[in-house]
């Protein structure tokens, strides 16, 4: 079983867009993000930890101008908690392991697929093409990935 950890060493890899989502709950431009328009089979994984987040099979276009999916790969490396900040309620997604901001979490997606929409920051994640996934580790999820319709 692998383990999945932040560290400091990674942290200071990050390029400053990373830090300031992933460390500092930021937020990338809508509109911006390397992943947004990401089509390939594969999986989102946290950029700090690397544990496995989102698959490509969960990711839709929902116009809010950031990678959505309609639910985590794996259900216990998302923590779920209340964000009060900007005026509002919503609620915040982290990585488990990691601790990483990854963005929000509302229930206007997909009603066939859940309703949820994990609004997420390219910034936080890093994808893992199908085709490499068994050399890095993630072969046990390759039947949750599907080719993108």
């Amino acid at each position: 079983m692998p383990t999945y950890e932040k560290s400091e060493d990674v942290i200071a890899r990050l390029t400053p867009e990373q830090f300031h989502v992933t460390q500092r709950n930021g937020t990338e431009r809508p509109g911006t993000g390397e992943l947004l328009h990401n089509k390939e089979p594969g999986i989102y994984v946290d950029i700090v930890s690397g544990e496995p987040l989102f698959a490509s099979s969960d990711k839709y276009e929902s116009g809010c101008g950031w990678p959505s999916f309609t639910k985590p790969i794996e259900p216990a490396n998302v923590a779920e908690l209340r964000d009060t900040s900007h005026g509002m309620i919503r609620t915040e997604v982290r990585s488990r392991h990691g601790d990483s901001h990854l963005g929000h979490v509302f229930d206007d997606g997909p009603r066939d697929r859940g309703g949820l929409r994990y609004c997420i920051n390219s910034a936080s994640l890093r994808f893992i093409h199908r085709d490499d996934m068994e050399r890095e580790g993630y072969g046990a999820y390759l039947s949750q990935v599907e080719d993108v319709r």
